[in-house]
């Protein structure tokens, strides 16, 4: 039995909820794999406007994957936030996207933090709605069509888009349709979650998120 003098000196457990730098790698990895597979979608999408409006709510129905076993592996706080960041900073800077998609990976991100945190990061409804937010941020695609309206459509014209393509888009640019395109968005999110969580079972049984 140790002495007293050495149970003293022995080092505590760490508790620490600090992303390190396996943690980094992990995260990663499975943006890497999310990256990989969201992009697939996003050159299918450029097909119909109507697959581009809806791409976010593909997107978040068969991604679902990679997000949820980073959940089941980094059970900290910032795993989403640090993918949310990067991507989203990536699409404005590189001039594909808007600065829309920028804040609503950022600020889905943020809400989809606070859900995990609440829920003690291993409650797999509590990581299902946290990866529903964190897939708001591709609404930021689609969204100028409603927000920027005419001068958008304009845009794509003079970037050599097709003025059938450009009128069909313009056409479905109604309240109903971006309603749809966050709430089915939020919907498929949870569906790709437990999709994901029939697929791999037992990863997720062994991080506690059964």
């Amino acid at each position: 039995m140790p002495s007293s003098k050495e149970a003293v000196q022995q080092p505590a457990p760490s508790t620490s909820r600090a992303l390190k730098g396996r943690d980094l790698i992990s995260i990663g990895i499975f943006a890497a794999l999310w990256f990989a597979i969201s992009m697939v979608f996003m050159l299918i999408s450029g097909i119909s406007p109507y697959i581009w409006v809806m791409l976010p709510a593909i997107d978040a129905l068969f991604c679902a994957t990679p997000i949820l076993l980073l959940c089941a592996r980094v059970q900290k706080p910032g795993a989403l936030l640090v993918i949310g960041i990067v991507f989203g900073g990536f699409c404005f800077l590189s001039g594909s996207f808007s600065p829309y998609i920028l804040a609503l990976f950022v600020g889905g991100t943020i809400v989809g933090e606070a859900i995990r945190y609440i829920t003690h990061y291993t409650n797999f409804m509590g990581n299902a709605f946290a990866y529903a937010f964190f897939s708001l941020g591709m609404c930021g695609s689609p969204l100028p069509i409603w927000t920027l309206g005419q001068s958008f459509f304009d845009q794509m014209l003079a970037q050599g888009i097709s003025a059938e393509y450009v009128g069909q888009l313009s056409g479905i640019a109604t309240t109903p349709t971006l309603v749809l395109m966050f709430a089915s968005t939020l919907v498929c999110g949870v569906l790709g979650a437990y999709l994901s969580r029939v697929l791999f079972k037992k990863h997720f049984a062994k991080a506690g998120m059964i």
